[in-house]
Parts: C-alpha cells; sequence; structure tokens
C-alpha cells in the first residue's frame, strides 16, 4: 500500500511540475508559410458543410470519417500527443451544440465575411464561430473549442432539434458526469476536485487489475508446470509483464473519460502511452520464452538436430522484431513521424554498414550457419585450430565448449572462410589396429583366429557388417601382425568408446580361448611347459587340420564367447546387445 501511495504521489508531482512540449504548428501564426488551401476549408461555407457531412457519415457508422471532421479545427494550441484524441472529443461536443442551438442553413454562411469570422451562435459561455487563418484555411477557432465543453454542458437539459433523433455519435462521459456533481467538487487547485478524486480511483483500479492479473497467471503457469514437463524451467512470474499491461490499458482507457485539461492530459498521456509500450514489449519477450520452451520441447524429442539449432535463431528473431515493432508502436503513440524516422534510418544506412561491417559480417555468418547446415548442435567439430562440441549458435558468434571443458566464441563471420571438420557428421567411425601374435603361433591358430574374430564383428549389434578386414597382415619385427580394420555405426563418441571397449574385450577373450598368445617387444625365456596344456591343445589343432577345420573352431570359440558374455544364444539367428 505505501509503494502504491508512493507512485500515485510521483504521478501527482508529475502532473503539477512537468514541462509540456507542445507541438509546432504554424497554422493559426502569422508568420506561417503560405500553402495551397483545399477546396473543404476555403470558405465559411465549405467549412461548416465539410463538417457537417463528415459528422453525418461518423453519425451513420462511418468511423473513419471523423478525421475529415478533425481537419476543420483550429487545434494548434494542442500539443500533437494528444490532438487526434481531443479532436474526436471536440468534434462530438460541436456536433451536438449545432443539434441542440439551431438548424445549419449552409445558404445563409457568406462565403468570405468582411471580418473575416463567421459565427455560428453566441451563448452564455462562448461564441462558436469560424475565423479564417493566416495560411488562408478557414477553420473553427481556438476560443470556440476552448468554450465548447461549458457550452455543451450548458445546453444539456436542451433536447436535439435538428439531425438524428437517435444519433450514434455520444457525447464524452465527463460532461454527462460533471453535469451531476455538487458545485462544491468543481473547484480545486490544477484539477477539479473531482477529477482528483478520478485520478485516484483509476490509480486504484489499475493496481487491483494488475495484481488480480498477476495472480491468476501464476496460478495457471503452476498448472502449466503439473501438466507440461515443457515448462518445467520457467518462473511462475514470466507472464507477471501481463498483468503490468492490464493495468497500464486501464488506466489508458479510464484517465480519457475524466476530461482532464490539456497540460495533466499531455502528462498523462505521455506517461501511460510509454507504459503500454513497454509492458507490451516485456510481456512479448515472455511470450516468446514460453513458445521456445515448446519448440524446444519438441525438438528434443526428435532424432534431427537441426531443429535444436533453428528454434534458437528463431526465437532470436521474435526478440528483435518485438523490439523493432515496440519502438514503432511507441513512436506512433507519441505522434512521432515514423515515416521520416524510417527515411533518415535509411539515408544514414551506409554510414551504418562501413561501421557495423564486423556486425553484419557475423549476422550473413549466422545465416550461413542456418542455411548450409556446415554442423548441428552437439556435432565435435574442428574449425582451424578450435576442436570441441559445438554448444550455442547465435546471430554474432558460435560457442564451442573444448574437451578440456573450456568455452570458446567464435565470432560467425569466420565460418564463411573458414574450412569446417564436422567430426560429429561422421557416418562411421573407423578402428584400425594391429594385433601382434607371437611368432611360434600355428597357422591353424591364426585362421581361427581371424575367422574368430569376423564373427565377434558379425554378432556385435553398432558394427558395420557390409565392410570389414581380418586379415594376417605382415611379419614384424617381433610378432606376427594381424590387421583388424573395422567400422562403427554409432550417434556419438560415448557409444564408440562403449563398443569398442566390449569388442576389444570380446577378442581378448577369443585369444585366451584359442590359446593365441599376443607378442611382447622382448625376448622371452621357455624352462618348461605344462604337459597338460600342450596335449590340450595337440587335440584341437594338428599340422594335418584343414583350413575349413581351423575355420569352425574359430567360429565355436567366438560364438560361446558371446554366449557366455551377454547369456544369448547365438545360433537361431542374428544376436542384439542389449
Amino acid at each position: 500500500m505505501i509503494k502504491m501511495l508512493m507512485r500515485f504521489i510521483l504521478l501527482l508531482s508529475l502532473l503539477a511540475f512537468q514541462p509540456v512540449l507542445y507541438a509546432e504548428n504554424g497554422a493559426g501564426g502569422a508568420d506561417a508559410v503560405a500553402v495551397e488551401v483545399p477546396e473543404t476549408l476555403l470558405d465559411a461555407r465549405a467549412t461548416m458543410q465539410t463538417f457537417m457531412n463528415a459528422m453525418t457519415a461518423v453519425s451513420q457508422g462511418e468511423k473513419d470519417q471523423v478525421d475529415i471532421a478533425i481537419s476543420t479545427l483550429d487545434l494548434s494550441y494542442l500539443p500533437a500527443v494528444i490532438q487526434q484524441e481531443k479532436g474526436k472529443a471536440l468534434a462530438t461536443m460541436l456536433l451536438s451544440v449545432m443539434e441542440r442551438s439551431k438548424a445549419v442553413a449552409l445558404s445563409q454562411i457568406p462565403r468570405q465575411p468582411k471580418s473575416d469570422k463567421y459565427v455560428f451562435g453566441t451563448y452564455a459561455q462562448g461564441d462558436v464561430n469560424i475565423v479564417k487563418q493566416a495560411d488562408g484555411r478557414w477553420l473553427f477557432s481556438q476560443q470556440s473549442l476552448r468554450a465548447l465543453p461549458e457550452i455543451v454542458e450548458g445546453l444539456l437539459e436542451t433536447p436535439t432539434k435538428n439531425g438524428s433523433q437517435d444519433p450514434q455519435v455520444a457525447l464524452p462521459f465527463y460532461i454527462h458526469l460533471r453535469s451531476k456533481l455538487p458545485d462544491v467538487l468543481k473547484g480545486g487547485f490544477l484539477l477539479e476536485y473531482w477529477q482528483w478524486l478520478g485520478i485516484f480511483f483509476v490509480v486504484i483500479v489499475g493496481f487491483i487489475a494488475d495484481k488480480l492479473v498477476a495472480w491468476f497467471l501464476s496460478k495457471n503457469v503452476k498448472r502449466w508446470k503439473v501438466n507440461h514437463t515443457a515448462f518445467n524451467g520457467v518462473e511462475d512470474a514470466i507472464l507477471r509483464p501481463l498483468g503490468l499491461m492490464a493495468m497500464a490499458m486501464i488506466w489508458w482507457f479510464l484517465l480519457g473519460l475524466l476530461g482532464l485539461p490539456d497540460t495533466a492530459q499531455v502528462i498523462l498521456s505521455v506517461a501511460v502511452k510509454l507504459l503500454v509500450s513497454l509492458s507490451a514489449v516485456w510481456s512479448a519477450f515472455r511470450l516468446v520464452d514460453i513458445i521456445n520452451a515448446l519448440l524446444m520441447r519438441k525438438a528434443l524429442a526428435t532424432a534431427n538436430r537441426f531443429d535444436d539449432l533453428l528454434v534458437p535463431m528463431v526465437t532470436k528473431s521474435l526478440k528483435v522484431f518485438v523490439v523493432v515493432m515496440g519502438i514503432i508502436f511507441s513512436a506512433d503513440n507519441l505522434n512521432i513521424d515514423v515515416t521520416s524516422l524510417l527515411a533518415g534510418l535509411g539515408i544514414g544506412g551506409l554510414a551504418f554498414a562501413l561501421a557495423a561491417k564486423d556486425l553484419l559480417g557475423n549476422f550473413f555468418g549466422s545465416l550461413t550457419v542456418l542455411l548450409d547446415r556446415p554442423f548441428q548442435i552437439g556435432d565435435w567439430v574442428v574449425i582451424g585450430d578450435v576442436e570441441g562440441s559445438v554448444e550455442a549458435v547465435g546471430f554474432r558468434s558460435t560457442r564451442i565448449r573444448t574437451f578440456y571443458n573450456s568455452l570458446i566464441t567464435l565470432p560467425n563471420a569466420i565460418l564463411t572462410t573458414t574450412k569446417i571438420d564436422n567430426m560429429g557428421a561422421r557416418r562411421y567411425r573407423r578402428m584400425k589396429s594391429m594385433l601382434g601374435l607371437t611368432y611360434d603361433t600355428p597357422p591353424e591358430k591364426i585362421d581361427a583366429f581371424c575367422e574368430g574374430i569376423r564373427v565377434l564383428i558379425g554378432l556385435h549389434p553398432y558394427m558395420r557388417k557390409d565392410y570389414y578386414q581380418v586379415y594376417f597382415n605382415q611379419y614384424n619385427a617381433a610378432s606376427l601382425d594381424i590387421l583388424v580394420y573395422v567400422f562403427w555405426e554409432t550417434p556419438d563418441w560415448n557409444t564408440e568408446l562403449r563398443e569398442r571397449h566390449r569388442f576389444l574385450l570380446d577378442i581378448l577373450r577369443l585369444a585366451k580361448q584359442l590359446e593365441v598368445e599376443f607378442a611382447y617387444p622382448t625376448q622371452t625365456l621357455y624352462l618348461k611347459q605344462d604337459q597338460a596344456a600342450v596335449e590340450s591343445v595337440t587335440r584341437q589343432f594338428s599340422p594335418a587340420m584343414s583350413e575349413a577345420d581351423a575355420f569352425e573352431i574359430g567360429r565355436q570359440e567366438a560364438q560361446s564367447i558371446v554366449e557366455a558374455t551377454t547369456g544369448l544364444d547365438t545360433k537361431p539367428g542374428p544376436v542384439r546387445f542389449p
């Protein structure tokens, strides 16, 4: 409550002391530059006819015709920021005065009165007249427009005599309200007492709406987080700006019903419109965050990793779009000429491009990544002397997590000129190894060992089955070398390491089963051999054994190893590791 009162006091301080900048409008000035006068404002009769025709169309539902009616009013005394809003109210009041006082006889209106002024009617509160301006236009005068609220209030008890008996153009709310208030509330300082009370009431209603909307949205976000896992990382108050926007919209609407003086209306209109613009941009940012959470959930659920890269780029583009539209919306609300602003940006575009060439290069680099897709999020890449996994891609830079866990930021402009080696895009991951056997290994055992390795390759689920090589390859200085040249079809490095581990252990088990010894780069002196081991080897292998028998022994031993390590039967069909 204290914060609310402080904000209210601050609002009143702005109302009392903030200077008001009026629009430069020399239509009624003595030094106005002569311009071609439109036929609709060429004389007093044309101006009256233009106003009546436009307001008649508005009464029949053509709301866009009110701008033509406003063009007949001399609003140069008003700040540009409230001219449109105030002009609509004044046009409505002027029509009401005409309908309640006397009929408009266009034929009786002189086209060029001698005094450069045509008086439509004289009332106790002031006159309604059309005055010739310095630039040649005939407009309803400033004095008439200033007196209109009091003139209308004095004629409220007078029924409509002319025009539609059931007009669609209603008088402003504050005219009816003020006419029913006691005189004690019509006095005051700066503002009338009832207007001070009205501002206080509007502020209270706005704060209440803010709290209610924020509470309601917070409850809904909590429920979404329970029902949808995509919202787990979202804050409960992520939609809090929508409450602020609701408060600003209520202030914008209700303050217009109080009929505030021009100075007060300018200050409050500028403040409220800025608040609406900022809250709208903030709310749009939060909504983009929610969209990002939903899209990322769907992206992570797909096997394609391109959408993991696309979603952040789309959300960042949306935020840039929100900022640009917010600036244009704010400028339009403050009556800033957006067309001239954009034209000025176009003229300065060349200078901006020269000053921000690195920024533009990085931007086009990000487009290259997005369109050409040289890598995806999570890929293992080598870019120049940088090696690591792609962690994020932005408009300006790409972040790569190295294998020693540091984070390197590369400008995207580099990606358009540097060679990119995408290790993560490999379909197969190769392993080439030489298994050195001792020189006393019989040829039959070498055949059995090689065939057993081939069977292991066929039984391992992640290994490429259409291309592999396992052969006795060369005589080395201290070993007989077996070439093992195989490929893994694995999605990532972790799976490759796990399957490589399994495969190498199975080769080790196969060598143990076949009693094949690996060579060491040392000299070995055998003093005694186990007689039982010699007899076991002799029973299985003999010089007279055929190559087919050796292959069969290798196959049987390899299948027994897989059955022992996985618990699966390898004979009926293909075997898959769990």
